[in-house]
């Protein structure tokens, strides 16, 4: 039976991963007879909103199947509306009880920010746009004195769960009901295990949400245009 609250549902992933980090993987949900079955509607028990490096594939790396998770990826885990409605869709529509934002080590789009903003050169086409999103993070890593490029890395997945919160009032009352929890973790590309970096438990007041008071952080003026 799938997990059917946020508690259930972060330890099923954790012991997924455990599984995997020590190579007896089940692969649930993964046969013909599951394909059928999930064939005419889904129930996933996770969203997980991760970055699109090509190893971070989360059915993989927390060992679950079809229709266990659903997934939402952009290079560094950014938000914008597509994946805010998407997460929306989840644990509304869905009943999704748990929103995860999952990070790793040696994060290529932090790098590249970083990068950005030491040479005061902004990146062709696109790429500013996912380059304007983490820039954010990196300005409160200064402020805290954090040079380390995994613990800016664990900033930024913070701050991506605040994200999620602050500008999702439907996310925000379904943690305030008690119906969903978001959490941020990192995976480590290497051994494979992922850890808990942020927390919002399902039932914390609106008011004491991440984000929910405090402006968003400045971007530093180097990456302008």
């Amino acid at each position: 039976m799938l997990p059917t609250n946020p508690e259930q549902a972060l330890a099923e992933l954790f012991a997924g991963n455990r599984r995997f980090v020590t190579g007896v993987p089940r692969h649930p949900n993964q046969d013909a007879e599951h394909r059928a079955a999930v064939a005419d509607g889904q129930h996933p028990f996770a969203v997980i909103v991760g970055c699109a490096d090509s190893r971070l594939a989360a059915e993989i790396i927390f060992d679950r199947g079809l229709g266990d998770l659903f997934v939402v990826r952009t290079a560094g885990h950014t938000v914008g509306p597509e994946v805010l409605g998407s997460v929306e869709y989840a644990v509304t529509v869905l009943g999704t009880p748990l929103v995860v934002v999952l990070g790793h080590d040696s994060c290529g789009a932090v790098q590249a920010a970083r990068e950005v903003v030491a040479t005061g050169t902004p990146p062709a086409g696109h790429l500013g746009a996912l380059v304007d999103a983490v820039v954010p993070s990196l300005a409160r890593a200064a402020r805290e004195g954090v040079e380390d490029l995994d613990e800016i890395v664990d900033i930024h997945i913070a701050r991506t769960v605040e994200a999620l919160l602050a500008r999702s009032a439907v996310l925000a009352e379904r943690v305030t009901a008690g119906r969903c929890g978001v959490v941020g973790m990192s995976y480590r590309l290497s051994a494979g295990e992922v850890r808990t970096v942020a927390e919002v438990p399902a039932g914390k007041p609106s008011a004491t949400l991440p984000g929910a008071a405090t402006p968003a952080d400045p971007a530093p003026t180097a990456v302008a245009g």
